[in-house]
């Protein structure tokens, strides 16, 4: 009876602390706005007011990040912090994490910032004393209408191509034969490729910055090296041009490697379709996606996006890392998906 008698006042108690913090819970500051660089990091500011509170390793405190929508059932879970524990969430799992400079911040630090991530965020701090919230509105800086030019050749191998051929194949990765002056801005970005392909103008050429004996020689400065008009029946690469796409480019997870046939099958069963080297490429150069894992893709090529450089992940440069074209009964690689929006 006496134990009974116990429970029934500490239940009441506790009642009784809920409703007292029901109506003296911190109201939203005011909202703060930050600018971020698309394909950089940046990080979303949350501090704890009081300093008299508890710090987030003490028991009972806690951190909800969470990504505001228009529609609140609609909102997306970001970052929760319990003491030491810390959990992420969907296409922000392995991407965020908190600052944590001292026991009073609760800030949030967002890697590989893309268009999606733009919008409002959410911090709650729950101390069981006083909790504080702060909102935060995401803008992500760039021109989302650029591109990027990437070298392409089929599965026939190198200096395959009429320029027909050369248009179509680019067509089939979902860009086009770039021009002289998007490869020349590629070239200036710091495109480097030593095989000569079509432009758009049946001139064939390709871009050197690092001026080498195989390439043209050491005699020559850097430049976009040009072999001039060629007889569109010659046989090159191509110069593709792909632009900002919209849609979703992403790695299926899957508990098995697959063959190419159950690549392709495993997107469509995910309501995507198997991704295209124009769509990687414009999500590594574009949204700064990154992903140390090789892939099939719908030309049967295998390929990977990395943009921070790493070891055992293309530790001297950022670059989309072609693996090859391997036998597509190979049961090696995961698969890359891409669904449209």
């Amino acid at each position: 009876m006496t134990s009974l008698l116990c429970i029934t006042i500490i239940s009441l108690a506790l009642t009784a602390c809920a409703n007292s913090q029901e109506t003296t819970g911190t109201p939203p500051l005011p909202t703060v706005r930050v600018k971020a660089e698309l394909g950089g990091n940046v990080t979303l500011p949350c501090w704890l007011l009081s300093r008299d509170s508890m710090s987030f390793g003490g028991v009972g405190m806690r951190v909800k990040w969470t990504k505001v929508a228009d529609d609140e059932a609609m909102n997306e879970d970001v970052l929760l912090s319990m003491g030491f524990h810390k959990k992420t969430y969907g296409s922000f799992e392995n991407r965020v994490f908190m600052q944590e400079q001292d026991n009073e911040d609760a800030s949030l630090v967002m890697t590989d910032v893309s268009k999606d991530d733009v919008g409002k965020y959410r911090c709650e701090i729950i101390n069981g004393f006083e909790d504080t919230v702060h909102e935060i509105i995401l803008e992500v800086e760039g021109d989302l209408n650029d591109g990027v030019v990437f070298p392409y050749f089929t599965s026939r191998g190198r200096y395959s191509m009429t320029f027909q051929e050369a248009g179509q194949a680019c067509l089939d990765q979902n860009a086009t034969v770039a021009t002289y002056d998007q490869l020349f801005e590629a070239w200036k970005g710091g495109l480097d490729w030593c095989n000569a392909g079509w432009l758009n103008d049946s001139t064939v050429q390709y871009p050197i910055t690092n001026p080498r004996a195989p390439c043209g020689g050491t005699n020559s400065g850097p430049g976009v090296r040009n072999y001039g008009r060629r007889d569109k029946q010659s046989l090159f690469d191509v110069f593709c041009f792909a632009s900002a796409h919209k849609g979703h480019f992403y790695w299926l997870v899957q508990p098995d490697r697959l063959t190419f046939d159950e690549a392709v099958q495993a997107c469509l069963d995910d309501g995507a379709d198997i991704a295209k080297v124009g769509q990687m490429y414009a999500a590594w150069k574009l949204e700064g996606y990154d992903r140390c894992d090789a892939g099939w893709l719908a030309d049967g090529s295998v390929r990977y996006p990395i943009s921070r450089p790493r070891k055992n992940c293309s530790p001297t440069e950022a670059a989309v890392r072609f693996v090859g074209f391997p036998d597509k009964m190979q049961k090696s690689y995961g698969v890359y998906c891409f669904k449209e929006q």
